[in-house]
């Protein structure tokens, strides 16, 4: 269905090319970002080892349809910055793909047994794959941001190497 490929410098205008305004900015990508993304951005973005950065590939067409990362800054591993950028191709179930395919490569290669993540409370549809593939909202964890005149909660999800397997038949 996908394969994950290194993120490299000539991706760096397909992916400012997918993200349309700030708030799409925050949604991907937290205040890792400011908008509107540039090169420079990306260019420290992908310098920093603590990232396994990616672009997703439709194996059956060869199109780059998204971007998503592993995050190794803290004690437990991060999914982060999990985008389809390709509107046509959201709401297929590719994301939960890509979600598998980033934890496959966690609990396969190293020897982490958690993985977190962050995700606005608002949004539905990628906290139903995250709870599809096992993970759990971490109460008391959540964060706050001021978007403009709105204050957006974030959530963080966990799930454990045992619930993985179990759950996902690894």
């Amino acid at each position: 269905m996908i394969e994950l490929q290194d993120f490299e410098e000539k991706d760096f205008n397909r992916l400012i090319t997918w993200v349309k305004n700030e708030e799409e900015m925050i949604q991907f990508a937290g205040p890792i970002f400011t908008y509107p993304l540039n090169l420079e951005q990306l260019s420290k973005y992908t310098s920093d080892t603590t990232r396994k950065i990616f672009k997703v590939r439709l194996i059956s067409t060869g199109e780059i349809i998204g971007h998503c990362e592993l995050n190794f800054q803290n004690e437990i591993p991060r999914l982060s910055r999990i985008l389809i950028g390709d509107r046509s191709f959201r709401n297929r179930g590719l994301g939960k793909a890509i979600i598998r395919n980033l934890l496959t490569r966690v609990f396969t290669t190293t020897e982490f047994e958690n993985v977190n993540l962050t995700v606005f409370d608002w949004n539905y549809n990628a906290i139903a794959s995250y709870k599809s593939v096992g993970f759990e909202i971490r109460p008391g964890f959540e964060t706050h941001m001021k978007i403009n005149e709105e204050t957006w909660t974030a959530c963080n999800m966990i799930i454990s190497k045992q619930v993985y397997l179990i759950i996902n038949g690894v």
